[in-house]
């Protein structure tokens, strides 16, 4: 590696999207020891020099949540005490964002908590996608690059050939992304007003828009236990939807998702890798995109000070 040279290292959790974003930067991943003592405690160590190099460290926060993210700050911490020039911690999947503020009394704000515990382990800057909510950004004092995954399931949209499309926000909260969706496509909006009565518990109530006789594409960032799905595709049938497709940028699918969605009158459901989505009872509607070129594109980017903002725009080629 050349001098302050960009250095590309990934964690356990993800590791076919790190290979991916490797070779879309035409680098090989590099090398890390990462093993767990019997107690689970986790063990790091860069197996070559990192001293003043740009260091990028992926990681996706995802299931078992805890470790994923443990090892990430041990990663960030390891990068630091050898001596890193810059430290970018690149988390296709931001774990703890759902709680990002005090909806009851007593509660934590754990994404604000998290943005804390890497700014202590020593990162820089942040490359991450599709936050559950923007302001998350705003918990940092370091850079963060919000990518977002819309141009590629927009893309994918495009591609199904449908006519006279809806595209449906989950809730009045997501009802901003779900109009940038409906612009790239052509489509229509369309919002479900949707309660939850319990964590991973929805009740869709009303739909408001118009979607009669027409093809409809949930829009969300999240798909975890996919009982708001399911419910939303139902409701849609029942105002007369013709057909009923979904996307998400992150595809949790915590049981009983795969359940939930063999009997779903859902056409197909789209998400990226930006979390693994395992092979084993995934049903055949699950469609799964990369968004390692997209990452890859942002990392090059921030190493070469270009301007990343970019690669927002839904006629930016990869």
């Amino acid at each position: 590696m050349g001098e302050n040279g960009l250095m590309l290292f990934g964690g356990t959790s993800n590791p076919e999207l790190y290979e991916g974003i490797a070779d879309g930067l035409g680098v090989e991943l590099g090398n890390v020891k990462i093993k767990k003592f019997a107690n689970g405690e986790i063990y790091v160590r860069y197996l070559e020099s990192v001293r003043g190099q740009h260091v990028f460290v992926a990681q996706s926060i995802c299931e078992p949540v805890n470790s994923s993210l443990m090892e990430l700050l041990i990663m960030i911490d390891a990068a630091k005490r050898a001596s890193a020039r810059t430290i970018t911690a690149v988390i296709s999947h931001y774990g703890y964002a759902r709680q990002d503020k005090k909806s009851a009394p007593r509660e934590p704000i754990t994404a604000r908590l998290v943005a804390d515990i890497l700014t202590v382990a020593g990162v820089d800057r942040v490359i991450t996608m599709d936050l559950h909510q923007g302001q998350i950004q705003g918990f940092f004092d370091q850079p963060v690059n919000h990518l977002t995954a819309l141009p590629i399931l927009a893309d994918y949209v495009s591609n199904l050939g449908l006519e006279e499309i809806v595209v449906v926000s989950p809730d009045v909260g997501r009802v901003k992304p779900a109009k940038k969706f409906a612009d790239i496509v052509g489509g229509d909006l369309a919002i479900l007003h949707k309660g939850r009565p319990e964590h991973n518990m929805a009740e869709i109530t009303h739909v408001i828009g118009e979607v009669g006789g027409r093809a409809c594409v949930m829009i969300d960032d999240m798909i975890d236990t996919g009982g708001s799905v399911v419910e939303g595709a139902k409701a849609l049938k029942q105002s007369g939807a013709t057909t009923v497709y979904a996307c998400a940028t992150h595809g949790l699918f915590s049981p009983p998702a795969f359940e939930r969605f063999e009997d779903a009158p859902i056409e197909e459901i789209a998400v990226t890798n930006t979390l693994p989505v395992k092979e084993e009872g995934r049903p055949g509607n699950i469609r799964v995109l990369s968004v390692a070129p997209l990452i890859a594109r942002a990392i090059q980017n921030v190493y070469d000070d270009e301007s990343v903002s970019e690669l927002f725009d839904p006629n930016f080629e990869l």
